[in-house]
């Protein structure tokens, strides 16, 4: 549990730097293993996080969701996910045709 809320601590700081609404509940007791963040490109940011082997998945309409299960990811795999984060929102690296087009599984 510990493990999980720090992996958790690390991917919301990058999230907010990277100006996303958390959507989680913040208290580790009313949720699992994983951090929702919402922004109106979210299915487009997944895919290009999926492109530099960041697996996320989109909820619809608007929701980005990433496992942080303890017992296979590091602190530092978490932290280079946020830097990911960070990057492909702040570059607009997101805003490429191939990253908009919708499959029927994201």
């Amino acid at each position: 549990e510990a493990k999980s809320a720090a992996l958790f601590d690390i991917l919301l700081a990058a999230g907010t730097r990277a100006g996303l609404e958390c959507v989680t509940p913040r208290d580790p007791a009313a949720r699992g293993s994983h951090i929702s963040f919402r922004h109106p490109e979210a299915h487009a940011i997944v895919q290009a996080l999926i492109a530099r082997d960041i697996v996320g998945d989109f909820r619809a309409p608007d929701v980005a969701r990433f496992g942080l299960t303890p017992l296979t990811l590091s602190h530092e795999a978490v932290w280079r996910a946020g830097e990911a984060l960070v990057d492909v929102i702040a570059t607009g690296a997101w805003d490429r045709a191939e990253y908009r087009a919708r499959a029927a599984v994201t």
